[in-house]
Order: structure tokens, then sequence, then C-alpha cells
């Protein structure tokens, strides 16, 4: 269990070296293969490099008609009323479904300074498969945080271009 200066330190300390160059898609799922390197905590010149796939189920539009449904598992009175509150307002949002495939993930330590591995990791990412991955610097205790927090930031990014593909298509 993280503490809250734990989780300060990871969000802190989170830096996005190379992010993909394509954003979360509209109308279907979309996959990313990170790279997480982070130094071990009490040992000198040792880095861990994490590797796997995040997973981002197709955005989903949350309407005012359907909104309760979501808002209201396992809520009491006040999210009810919250609920009518935004079914009045005719508000509607984006919900974004997300895997961290821990089953993918593999790791490994490189004896070397931090900034030649962070090099060697971006240099190593194969051409094909560049605009499909992100390449993060974190944390090595927090860095399910770390990783978060990234994917959080791509959602806050792609927002913009999900609404502007629905209204574009009517669904707005």
């Amino acid at each position: 269990m993280y503490k809250g200066d734990d989780l300060q330190y990871a969000l802190e300390n989170t830096k996005v070296i190379h992010s993909p160059d394509r954003r979360i898609e509209t109308f279907g799922a979309t996959s990313f293969n990170f790279y997480l390197i982070s130094e071990l905590m009490d040992s000198v010149n040792e880095i861990r490099v994490r590797s796997g796939r995040i997973q981002a189920d197709r955005p989903q539009l949350v309407t005012p008609e359907n909104m309760t449904q979501l808002l209201l598992d396992g809520f009491g009175q006040a999210a009810n009323q919250f609920a009518q509150l935004l079914q009045a307002k005719n508000a509607a949002f984006l919900k974004y479904g997300f895997q961290i495939r821990k089953d993918g993930v593999s790791e490994h330590i490189i004896h070397d300074n931090l900034a030649a591995v962070v090099d060697r990791v971006n240099d190593e990412v194969p051409e094909g498969q560049r605009s499909g991955s992100a390449i993060i610097q974190g944390v090595d205790e927090g860095w399910e945080i770390c990783l978060l927090k990234f994917t959080l930031e791509l959602v806050e990014q792609s927002a913009r271009i999900n609404w502007f593909d629905l209204r574009r298509r009517g669904l707005l």
C-alpha cells in the first residue's frame, strides 16, 4: 500500500521520453507498447526496464439517459441527486476503459547509469513500433503509478479529438 508521499513522489518523478504518435481511437480499441525505466532504490547504476502493453478499449458515450445506471451502482442518495443534476444539464461524457496486461510485462536489470539506459532504450525501439510505443522514466517502487499517470495524460490529450470525431459523425 502506498502512502501519500510515495504517490506524490511517483507522480512528480514521471517523465515521458517518447509518447505514441497516435492517440486513443474514437471508434475502436487502441493498444500501446510501453517501456518504463527506473533506478533501483538501493543500488548504484542498476536500472530496471519494464516492457509491456496497454490496452485502451473504445471510448463509450455516456448520455444523460444512461448516466444514472453508470453512477448509481453501489451509491446512495447523494449520487442519485448528482445524476439527476447531470441529466437536467443534458451533460454527456466519454467513458474510457483500460487494461494493463501484467502477464505481458517483462523486466530486466541493466548495469549502467540512468541517462545511458534511457538513450539505449530510446534507440532500440524498432522504427516500425515507434509510433505505437511509449518510453517513460519513472520510479521503481511506484512504477504502476507512473504508468497510470502517462495513460491518464494520453486520455486527456485524446478526449478533444474523440469529441470532435463524435460531433462530426452526428453522434453528439
